[in-house]
């Protein structure tokens, strides 16, 4: 165990391996009770098709598919049965032929010239019908000029024996070069395993070629297959979901020299979203992998298929890697092809931990705008825009305003101290420029209050619709006691 943790690290303890791991075998966690599968993990399908009806008869229509997929034993067994039956039927015309010209009778005759010399009875019409198609071409029985029938029966039978040859003989050539059997020699791991890989949660599996032999063009794809209940009430037993495995950045695509891990991120579009570690004691699904590629050698597209249920997939586990340098070339270890070992993982699903950093992180925080400094209102809506998640300004800064996202500029503009920036945020714009005007302050006075010129504001005030001159000026009793005091004596010297 020391070996191993040098190798690993020390935060990697290993729990459990496959029973072709090595010796750090630990009793394998209980499971449920084993459920009928859809794939099988040597990728026979297990389905029936029944009550097929009138249905059968397009087997027919495509009998040469149909002979090359059925079994050996009857793929031998109709192509004994197809030669003998079509001997023994050639046999017999040539027998007939015999009988009905009387020349069984009058074999021995020779002055008679028979249609097939030297065919006395049925065995000696099969040992012609065999010389002929075979051609051994004794030389003892043969057929003569006086027979036309004899020759275009001579002509039906060679056709009909290289149809029969063409048939059954590529039949067989098709069903032995089949590369069902090159896909004996592409392994799966025997479990997939859920872990954190670059930072995310993952769901991995392994292949490898035994062969030095390359598969062209491997291309692997995932499919799951989940009970569910759509919103309108149906009930899907098999429904099929994609599991990307890296279809849009090209990772599907296998140089499958070496062992590969191919890896399923789970996210917000993951069918395994809401996948916890409890849940899955809870679940039911079935992980079908379909690998495709061409064998070099054949040209032909082999596929390979396995599966992973829900008792097959181990949480908070890794693969054991199995490259190792050595002088010249890369080893691969088979050995530890199916085993794993347990790396620190957490339990929760991807939306749990997703909600728990939302409520851990919110997208506001209010603490900002609360400095206590005399700028308040600014450097709080400084801090806001600079924001990028910030949209909006609070409805405190809309009504100091008087207008949604004012600019900093005009802000500052209408006030240059806290207490002013307060009074002011109420009066319109227009009369924000009028009371504010640059060298108000009294701290760059020296504690002395400036003196506004009452001609610019007199032109200011022209400037302004009526109902604000009459705010202003004329009639500002109801004005004047909502209006800050400097305001109040600039109004009362105007009309003084």
């Amino acid at each position: 165990m020391s070996a191993l943790r040098k190798k690993f690290g020390d935060d990697y303890q290993v729990v459990t391996t496959s029973s072709s791991g090595s010796g750090f075998n630990q009793p394998p966690p209980e499971k449920k009770k084993k459920r009928q599968r859809f794939v099988d993990k040597n990728g026979r399908c297990n389905v029936q098709h029944g009550n097929l009806g009138g249905e059968t008869s397009r087997y027919l229509s495509d009998l040469f598919t149909t002979l090359v997929d059925l079994k050996w034993r009857w793929n031998l067994f109709i192509f004994i049965l197809t030669y003998t039956v079509a001997w023994l039927f050639m046999a017999s015309m040539w027998w007939v032929i015999a009988y009905i010209r009387g020349d069984l009778n009058r074999a021995h005759d020779d002055k008679y010239t028979p249609c097939v010399a030297n065919v006395y009875n049925f065995p000696s019409a099969f040992l012609f019908f065999i010389e002929t198609e075979a051609t051994i071409g004794y030389g003892y029985r043969y057929i003569t000029d006086k027979c036309p029938e004899g020759i275009i029966l001579f002509l039906f039978q060679s056709i009909l024996g290289s149809i029969v040859d063409a048939f059954l003989i590529g039949c067989m050539f098709i069903k032995m070069s089949q590369p069902k059997k090159r896909a004996e020699t592409l392994m799966f791991s025997e479990h997939a395993a859920i872990s954190m890989r670059d930072g995310k949660l993952t769901l991995m599996f392994r292949v490898g070629n035994l062969r030095n032999s390359h598969m062209v063009s491997a291309q692997i794809r995932c499919k799951l297959l989940k009970s569910r209940q759509t919103p309108e009430g149906e009930f899907l037993p098999l429904d099929q979901l994609e599991l990307d495995v890296g279809f849009s950045t090209g990772a599907d695509q296998l140089f499958l020299v070496s062992p590969l891990t191919i890896c399923h991120v789970i996210d917000t579009k993951s069918p395994f979203y809401e996948l916890s570690q409890r849940s899955m004691q809870t679940e039911q699904f079935e992980i079908v992998v379909i690998l495709e590629g061409i064998v070099e050698t054949t040209g032909m597209t082999c596929q390979a298929r396995t599966s992973y249920t829900e008792d097959e997939v181990l949480w908070g586990h890794r693969f054991f890697p199995v490259i190792s340098l050595e002088e010249g070339f890369f080893k691969v270890d088979y050995s530890q092809f199916h085993a794993t070992f347990e790396v620190p993982t957490p339990p929760y699903s991807v939306k749990e931990q997703e909600e728990a950093l939302l409520l851990s992180s919110p997208l506001m925080a209010p603490s900002l705008c609360n400095s206590g400094e005399k700028n308040n209102s600014l450097d709080c809506l400084e801090t806001l825009e600079d924001n990028e998640s910030t949209t909006k300004l609070p409805t405190k800064l809309q009504k100091m305003t008087g207008r949604d996202g004012l600019p900093k500029k005009l802000l500052r503009m209408s006030s240059t101290t806290s207490e002013m920036t307060y009074s002011l945020g109420d009066l319109p714009m227009k009369l924000q420029r009028i009371s504010s005007v640059p060298g108000v302050s009294d701290d760059k006075q020296g504690g002395k209050a400036s003196k506004i010129s009452t001609e610019p504001m007199s032109k200011s005030v022209a400037d302004l619709p009526p109902k604000l001159q009459r705010l202003a000026g004329g009639g500002g009793g109801r004005m004047d006691g909502h209006l800050p005091p400097k305001l109040r004596k600039m109004n009362s010297d105007r009309f003084t």
